[in-house]
């Protein structure tokens, strides 16, 4: 630590890296937990930031000063009730806009691209994947912010979607039940995919660069469409961009002199790749819930951190049995290389008191579980 009590980079030093710590594989006192959300969608409270969010899609980078602070604020939120760790959640289709695609927020629908890519020339509409880091500014202002506003009490994960989930919202025009639309292209269009597809991976690494620069001390890529693959379409055009990903951001970091940052990858629903994705370059491994915690690491080996995987459902139950369901996935875990978390995000009609019992209890049962 400096004289002053800040960071190499300015930042103030960090008072507690049992989150990173674990996802490096070293041993922690207590197993760390955090929850995923976008506090602007869950937590109570959080409406003077939401217009920001929905509309700033509409706006000139110029006039994003207040949606970098309104997600700073909604990071922030998650603090004093239950996280501990602070995970900056930007909207995962920001690179798309920036790439040159028209994105609108439709209310009770979500996002919307009104042109999406239907044939492959439509690929010409879009920009260099090398001017997206400069367009998206007011993203790293959010998490120079965040980070500052933390303190140093808790660590800052960054995020990004991964190229396939990505490239389905590009192609679908927005979500979809079957991803028919985008399939269709891997199948008719394969050449065309995959050109879509290192599109995005040269736009998403200096984008993700950018947040470690930026303040972020650790990077979470989520496929969020990988269970509409099988093995065959994963490991064809999902896997092989996953694993790029992390490779160039680890090279551009190194080139750059700062220091590594731990990376997750969490590809819901691909529990048919668990294998790969331990040897993808990531440090940690999410899980969803449909994934059992002791098949999982005989599948991983002991390389890897495992991050997971409490059903979120499981929230909707009383207290008390959170705390049993809390100690049975920790023991089914154990206390090595684990980070605890739910199997996908909170959803927004969920009780903070019962995701406060939820890491009260890993809190609880991961110090017992270490004496034992």
């Amino acid at each position: 630590m400096e004289a002053n009590g800040l960071g190499p980079q300015g930042f103030p030093e960090l008072k507690n890296d049992t989150f990173l710590r674990a996802a490096w594989g070293e041993e922690t006192d207590y197993t760390p937990v955090w929850c995923m959300r976008q506090a602007g969608r869950y937590l109570p409270g959080e409406g003077s930031t939401k217009e920001g969010k929905i509309y700033a899609f509409s706006l000139p980078p110029s006039n994003l000063s207040p949606v970098s602070y309104s997600h700073c604020v909604a990071s922030l939120w998650m603090l004093p009730s239950f996280s501990p760790t602070s995970l900056l959640y930007p909207r995962c289709f920001l690179p798309l806009q920036a790439l040159g695609m028209e994105v609108t927020m439709v209310p009770g629908k979500g996002p919307s691209f009104p042109e999406p890519l239907r044939e492959e020339q439509d690929l010409e509409r879009l920009r260099d994947p090398e001017v997206v880091a400069s367009e998206l500014g007011y993203v790293f202002q959010a998490i120079t912010l965040t980070r500052q506003r933390l303190a140093g009490r808790v660590p800052l994960i960054g995020f990004a979607g991964a190229p396939w989930t990505l490239m389905t919202y590009m192609v679908e025009g927005g979500g979809s039940s079957t991803m028919a639309q985008a399939k269709r292209w891997l199948y008719q269009r394969p050449q065309a995919s995959h050109q879509l597809l290192r599109i995005l991976t040269d736009a998403l690494v200096p984008y993700l660069v950018g947040q470690v620069v930026a303040g972020a001390q650790a990077l979470q890529l989520f496929e969020s469409h990988a269970g509409h693959l099988g093995p065959q379409l994963f490991n064809k055009f999902a896997l092989p961009y996953i694993r790029d990903v992390a490779k160039q951001v680890k090279a551009r970091l190194r080139e750059a002199g700062l220091a590594p940052v731990p990376m997750i990858i969490f590809a819901k629903d691909g529990h048919f790749a668990l294998e790969e994705l331990a040897q993808a370059g990531y440090e940690v491994v999410g899980l969803d819930w449909t994934v059992a915690p002791k098949k999982a690491r005989e599948c991983v080996g002991k390389t890897v951190t495992l991050q997971g995987n409490l059903d979120p459902c499981a929230l909707y139950a009383s207290e008390e049995e959170i705390g049993q369901l809390v100690k049975q996935m920790l023991d089914d875990f154990g206390p090595h290389r684990y980070i605890a978390n739910l199997g996908h995000g909170l959803y927004p009609d969920m009780d903070p008191e019962h995701v406060g019992a939820f890491v009260d209890a890993v809190h609880k049962h991961s110090r017992l579980l270490r004496q034992n």
